[in-house]
C-alpha cells in the first residue's frame, strides 16, 4: 500500500478516487484518522500530517502514532510533502525540490521507536532513491523541471529562523529549511517503510526573503501550486509498480548491536 503524508493542497486528491474510506487507526503512540481511497488499481493511504484543518502545529505532531498507523494497515512506502523556504536565491517561490540528505535541528521532538533498546539506522541514504526516482521520472507533470537533490534543514518551530541561523544552514550545506521532515523519514526507515519527500518552496527564508515572513505566504503558494502537485501525485501513484523490493525494506538487517 501506497502512504501519501501530507497537508493543505494535498488533501484535494480523495476527489480523484475511484472509492474512499475513512479509518481510524488506534496505535500504541495514539489514534490516527486515515483515509484509504482507490486511484486506478492501487490502494494509497492519506494522513493529513497536521490533522483535519490544519490543526497541529508542527512540534506538536505525533509523528510516531503518524508512521506506526501507516505500517499497521499495510502501508510500505511513503511520499510526503512538505512546504519550506528556500536558501537559495536560484531556487525561487513556486520550485519543487526533492531532497536528497537533511539536516537535523529539531529539539524536543520523539524521534525514534527504539527506547528500549540499542538500535542503529544507517541514514547514508536519507530518503528512497527507489521513490525518489519514481517522482523524478514523472516530472512532467509539473509545470517546470523539479529540482533534482538538496538538503532539507527540520527545525524545531513553531517561529521562524533568525537571520544568523539561514547564514549558518547556508554555510553547512543547506538547500531549503522546514518544520516537518524529522523525525519522519526517520521513523519511517525505522519501521522499514521506503519514504520520499516533495518539498513545495513557498518562500524565500528570513534574511533572504525582502519582506518579513508570515503563515499567509505558505497557504498562498500551495493554493497556487495545489493543481499542478495533485496531478504530480497521481501520476505517480498510477506509475509505481506493484512489486518491487528495495533495501529501505531490510533497514533493520544490521542494525541491532
Amino acid at each position: 500500500m501506497i502512504g501519501i503524508i501530507g497537508g493543505s493542497g494535498v488533501e484535494e486528491i480523495s476527489g480523484l478516487a475511484e472509492a474512499s474510506e475513512k479509518r481510524i487507526v488506534d496505535t500504541e503512540y495514539g489514534s490516527v484518522e486515515v483515509s484509504l481511497l482507490t486511484i486506478g488499481d492501487k490502494t494509497v493511504a492519506f494522513l493529513p500530517r497536521h490533522s483535519l484543518g490544519h490543526s497541529c502545529p508542527p512540534h506538536k505532531i505525533n509523528f510516531k502514532a503518524n508512521i506506526m498507523a501507516l505500517k499497521q494497515i499495510g502501508v510500505n512506502q511513503i511520499i510526503a510533502t512538505n512546504a519550506v523556504g528556500s536558501l537559495d536565491r536560484d531556487i525561487g517561490p513556486g520550485s519543487i525540490l526533492i531532497p536528497d540528505d537533511f539536516l537535523d535541528f529539531t529539539v524536543n521532538r520523539d524521534r525514534t521507536f527504539y527506547d528500549d533498546r540499542v538500535i542503529h539506522i544507517d541514514m547514508t541514504e536519507p530518503f528512497c532513491n527507489r521513490l525518489r526516482g519514481a517522482i523524478l521520472a514523472n516530472s512532467n507533470s509539473a509545470n517546470k523541471d523539479l529540482v533534482d537533490g538538496g538538503t532539507i534543514v527540520c527545525t524545531e518551530g513553531p517561529r521562524f529562523e533568525t537571520p544568523a541561523e539561514i547564514k549558518m544552514f547556508r554555510i553547512i550545506g543547506g538547500t531549503v529549511v522546514g518544520m516537518t521532515t524529522l523525525p519522519e523519514a526517520v521513523l519511517a526507515r525505522e519501521k522499514e517503510m521506503c519514504y520520499a519527500s516533495i518539498a513545495i518552496v513557498s518562500n524565500y527564508s528570513t534574511s533572504i526573503s525582502k519582506e518579513k515572513l508570515g503563515a499567509e505566504e505558505i497557504y498562498e503558494i500551495m493554493e497556487v501550486k495545489k493543481e499542478e502537485l495533485i496531478k504530480l501525485m497521481y501520476n505517480i501513484i498510477k506509475d509505481l509498480p506493484d512489486e518491487y523490493d528495495c533495501d529501505c525494506h531490510h533497514a533493520l538487517g544490521d542494525a541491532e548491536m
